[in-house]
């Protein structure tokens, strides 16, 4: 490892983005999200430096169990910042193209009745571009069931996008 942290750098400038967005699924909540990444880098970084072979998969993991963690023992600020949130006026943003907050919003909602299970590997397969390989690492499942849950999760999507959109 560098001196300087470069090689860290590197990680959270490639995959910062897509353990962000992965965080948020587990939380809910983008603030609560940026402090999980923010807190499985720092466990990461103290405990492997620069010695882990799949960096990535283990800061998947790493995110995925201290969010779990941060949602049990946080319950009740999340609740607090979910009001705030819906006060704040920040879904504005969203209006702004009626199209896309449409889409966005049928695409939410045929997540949500996906299992945790398949919501979990969508987000890592899609966002996270990590492979049926990495999932299972991470999630502590075969590849086949990574595999056959992205399937079955598409297949969901499909049709209740389909559904929705007639």
């Amino acid at each position: 490892m560098t001196k300087d942290g470069s090689d860290w750098k590197t990680y959270f400038d490639k995959w910062g983005p897509a353990l962000l967005l992965f965080a948020r699924q587990q939380t809910g909540y983008l603030t609560d999200a940026e402090d999980v990444v923010q807190e499985a880098f720092v466990k990461v970084w103290k405990k492997y430096g620069n010695h882990h072979k799949n960096t990535k998969s283990l800061l998947f993991s790493t995110v995925r169990t201290t969010a779990i963690d941060h949602r049990r023992s946080h319950d009740r600020r999340r609740i607090r910042e979910h009001k705030l949130y819906e006060e704040s006026g920040d879904a504005t943003w969203f209006r702004r193209n009626l199209e896309l907050a449409e889409r966005n919003t049928l695409l939410e909602k045929a997540l949500k009745q996906l299992s945790e299970d398949q919501q979990e590997v969508v987000v890592l397969k899609v966002w996270g571009e990590l492979t049926f390989q990495e999932i299972a690492e991470t999630l502590g499942i075969s590849n086949n069931t990574a595999a056959s849950r992205y399937r079955y999760a598409l297949e969901h999507l499909k049709k209740q996008l389909t559904l929705s959109m007639t």
